[in-house]
């Protein structure tokens, strides 16, 4: 199995964490969704490449703490400090964070589609979007998520794995989401190939 394969298994495993979830959630309201995300993606791209391998991250990171909801969108305020801003996510680009913004930004420009798609959704789509930019290959996703509406650097402790953890450690973590070795070793290899 190659590398890109992994990557979708990967994807597809988080992208279905949820029963609301389905193909085509938007089609009968907004049919041309995934085609605006993609479009605002490729501006974005245009402007700067590492949004490829950024955007994949900002991903791997909301995902893998409370699940694929976008509250690692989320901004901190005087009274709460954010999951962006916990130190394990300090690294992250703000050209993720513009991706995912200029795509949203696109979408709330058509009238029937503003306010109307989560960013838990344009996060998803613009992941398998970079992966198929990148030669993987093209696959449905599953649409249909929520928001979060809370966002805490507490809730991200522990949660991603760290660059001193033993083998025992990154099998435990993505275990816990899912994921199989040989997607720990597939996604690994690629985030250290972008850093």
């Amino acid at each position: 199995m190659n590398l890109l394969s992994l990557l979708l298994s990967l994807f597809l495993s988080l992208n279905l964490s949820s029963a609301q979830l389905r193909r085509n959630f938007y089609a009968g309201s907004f049919p041309n969704v995934e085609q605006i995300v993609r479009n605002a993606l490729g501006q974005k791209i245009q402007q700067s490449s590492i949004t490829v391998p950024v955007v994949l991250r900002l991903y791997f990171h909301d995902c893998f703490v409370n699940g694929c909801d976008a509250s690692v969108m989320i901004e901190s305020t005087k009274y709460n400090k954010a999951e962006k801003d916990h130190p394990d996510n300090l690294s992250l680009s703000g050209d993720g964070f513009d991706a995912i913004v200029k795509a949203k930004q696109a979408l709330d420009a058509v009238p029937n589609c503003r306010n109307k798609v989560s960013c838990a959704d344009i996060i998803t789509i613009a992941t398998r979007d970079v992966v198929n930019i990148v030669g993987g290959p093209w696959y449905d996703v599953e649409l249909g998520r929520l928001d979060g509406l809370s966002s805490t650097a507490a809730s991200v402790e522990g949660m991603l794995p760290q660059p001193t953890d033993d083998v025992n450690k990154l099998t435990s973590h993505f275990a816990k989401n899912g994921l199989s070795l040989d997607d720990m070793f597939a996604l690994s290899a690629k985030i250290l190939s972008f850093d």
